[in-house]
């Protein structure tokens, strides 16, 4: 089975989120896309089939199946275009209809997904302490303006908005600790992050409920934040831009556009690069 490596949200020539992508005629067993994603080893492998007038995706984690995942559609997004040409592909997931757009940009490619519809509930104190714990953090690490939240965009997110880039930088947590609080929690990922301005965030993002102690560049949770930013009346303009990946060595760059009804489809977008060869 083919497996292209790509890596989306990518800064230019360097960083960005590696992923797989398998396309074909149909989509293996469960137990078979499982078997090849632990093997490929990135943190989602997306499997896609034509389905109608579009494409049946799924994602999966080195550990299990997620219900979305933003930087394995981008990538997606930038193979589809690859082999029939510039477009909107429709995708179907497994709760949720959504598209990728890729296109061609000189000697690189970009994509663009648009989100699972998007909401935001404030964190329950016993959950926000458990997660400050985690991380070592305390209250006054937080940002006061931004107050700590469950937001979803395909899916649930724990975030930690912090006050300052020295305690982003310092992020650290026991993978066994994280794991056993995101189930709890029932979230996919913890998404901590800096706001430099109100329309540039700086971001981290741990993921161990997929074996994956940090991502470089996660784009359902950009979409998550920005439908959290929206229900709250932040000062956007329409716009954000999310720096992650730079405290790993892998600096990535994320754009998302926020419309002006809450709730709706964030538009998420990223250069893609190319891992094979």
């Amino acid at each position: 089975m083919n497996v292209q490596r790509l890596a989306a949200f990518s800064d230019g020539d360097r960083g960005g989120n590696p992923a797989g992508v398998v396309i074909g005629e149909h989509l293996p067993e469960a137990a078979e896309m499982q078997r090849i994603a632990a093997a490929v080893g990135d943190s989602e492998t997306v499997f896609a089939a034509p389905q109608g007038e579009g494409w049946r995706v799924r994602y999966f984690s080195p550990a299990a199946e997620v219900p979305f995942c933003g930087h394995a559609t981008v990538a997606l997004g930038a193979a589809l275009a690859e082999r029939l040409g510039d477009g909107i592909f429709p995708l179907m997931l497994n709760d949720a209809a959504i598209t990728v757009e890729g296109r061609r940009e000189g000697a690189r490619w970009s994509a663009a997904l648009q989100s699972p519809p998007t909401r935001s509930r404030p964190l329950e104190p016993e959950p926000l302490a458990e997660a400050l714990a985690l991380f070592g953090y305390g209250t006054g690490d937080l940002d006061p303006a931004l107050p700590p939240a469950i937001v979803h965009g395909g899916a649930d997110h724990l975030l930690l908005p912090l006050g300052s880039r020295r305690a982003l930088a310092a992020m650290h947590y026991e993978m066994t600790a994280g794991l056993a609080l995101m189930r709890e929690a029932g979230v996919l990922t913890i998404l901590l992050v800096w706001a430099e301005d109100p329309r540039r965030f700086h971001s981290r993002n741990p993921f161990a409920i997929g074996g994956v102690y940090e991502d470089p560049a996660t784009g359902a949770a950009t979409a998550a934040l920005a439908g959290y930013l929206q229900q709250r009346g932040w000062p956007h303009g329409g716009r954000i831009t999310v720096v992650q990946g730079e405290d790993m060595g892998c600096r990535s760059l994320l754009e998302a556009g926020i419309p002006a009804e809450p709730g709706g489809s964030i538009r998420v977008a990223g250069q893609v690069r190319p891992l094979d060869g």
